[in-house]
């Protein structure tokens, strides 16, 4: 039973595992920060898709109700701002706070216009949109369930060691509201 090889190899592979352990670590690390980047890339996606929708939504709305000036001004001001906002998760979500206030308000003053809530192109862009909210949102949930496993292990021991060693920084969540689901659906009446 005492096999002078099982030292030998006790020896050998206790040092071998301890110091693959921050190797493993290290490695974990960067799969989840890609896992981040990954599903940032979903989310900006459908953050794109949205803003492609707002010229058509406003357009048809100024069609409507051009004495909205301020609104649609709000809404295509709100527009710019996200797109032009191209930071990490924490600094875009202001942007897109705003531009989801912006298109609340705009879905609310279309309730004073019964012609345009009826409106087939209306409806359609309504849908399409209340589709990219959904989007939006499935996409925020996968991005920030990424960003809590990874700070998870940025913030718990042994693994916090390597975070700080080699600058694996807590991430930003994803926070904004939905615009649709807020304003409700869109009510319609036909008179006859």
């Amino acid at each position: 039973m005492n096999d002078p090889n099982i030292g030998l190899i006790l020896g050998i592979a206790i040092p071998v595992v301890v110091l693959s352990m921050p190797v493993i670590s290290y490695n974990r690390f960067v799969r989840q920060k890609n896992h981040i980047r990954e599903s940032w890339s979903n989310v900006d996606t459908e953050l794109r898709r949205r803003y492609d929708l707002i010229p058509n939504l406003v357009q048809t709305v100024k069609g409507y109700a051009a004495h909205e000036r301020a609104v649609l001004d709000e809404v295509t001001q709100a527009r710019a701002g996200a797109l032009s906002s191209t930071g990490p998760a924490g600094e875009r979500s202001s942007a897109e706070t705003t531009l989801v206030g912006a298109l609340r308000h705009l879905l609310v003053t279309v309730e004073n216009y019964p012609d345009l809530k009826a409106s087939q192109h209306f409806l359609e862009l309504q849908q399409e949109l209340a589709i990219t909210e959904d989007r939006i949102q499935a996409a925020r949930r996968f991005y920030n369930a990424n960003v809590r496993d990874y700070n998870r292990r940025v913030q718990s021991i042994p693994s916090m060691v390597i975070a700080r060693l080699f600058g694996f920084l807590i991430s930003d969540y994803f926070e904004v509201e939905a615009a649709i689901r807020t304003a409700g659906a869109p009510q319609v009446t036909l008179e006859s």
